[in-house]
């Protein structure tokens, strides 16, 4: 054998062993596909009140409840090799079920609920874990189309800030949304990370609602 090829095996196999050495996190076929970023959108919160807790549906000294169906979102904020991110600060905000946001510029006729938070400050655990109770937001009225269901996500971890929506499967008012065809139409198969992902065989911590899964993964943690 000559001394080139004998270099160049040599190195080869070098090379090979350091690869079976790196974390299996790190290796590019392995790491999970991080959330599509999408608009903020016109209603981000800019008058918060005073609770922003991880239950929505209910308000200190309000003896009625939000109006519409309890829903439960259960969720974690990874890094794309998998990591929890521990401490990722999340912010939440929806329409209520009526479709309407608690903001001064939206003109949707539909009636506020006094019931609703409306928005919340969450931080995530140190297994990245986050939930929180809400209520089905409702479609609302957008120029001449109607804007399919979702809640607006801020987060930010200790490198990356992401603001995406979560929408809901098996929305009909997907289909005619542009909102929403501009958030996927740029994507060869449309990401399973933009959906709350229903576990109807798993129970909710209150019972009846509806319980969600949605994942958060950012590019770093």
């Amino acid at each position: 054998m000559d001394e080139s090829k004998r270099r160049w095996l040599l190195r080869a196999g070098q090379l090979g062993a350091a690869a079976l050495f790196l974390p299996s996190a790190v290796r590019a076929a392995e790491l999970l596909p991080s959330t599509p970023s999408m608009d903020m959108g016109p209603f981000y919160p800019v008058r918060r009140g005073v609770e922003q807790d991880a239950d929505l549906t209910r308000l200190a000294g309000h003896r009625a409840r939000a109006k519409g169906e309890v829903i439960e979102v259960r969720g974690r904020v990874l890094g794309r090799d998998g990591t929890p991110v521990r401490g990722a600060r999340i912010q939440l905000w929806q329409a209520n079920a009526a479709g309407r946001y608690d903001h001064p510029g939206d003109r949707n006729d539909a009636p506020l609920d006094p019931d609703f938070q409306s928005s919340a400050q969450l931080v995530s655990k140190a297994d990245g874990a986050f939930q929180f109770l809400t209520v089905m937001p409702g479609a609302y009225p957008a120029a001449d189309f109607i804007r399919a269901r979702h809640i607006h996500f801020d987060v930010a971890g200790s490198a990356t800030r992401l603001v995406t929506q979560m929408y809901f499967p098996d929305d009909p008012l997907q289909a005619k949304d542009p909102v929403f065809h501009h958030d996927v139409d740029h994507y060869a198969q449309l990401p399973s990370q933009i959906f709350g992902k229903p576990a109807p065989n798993e129970a909710a911590s209150e019972p009846g609602a509806k319980l969600f899964h949605y994942d958060i993964v950012l590019d770093s943690g």
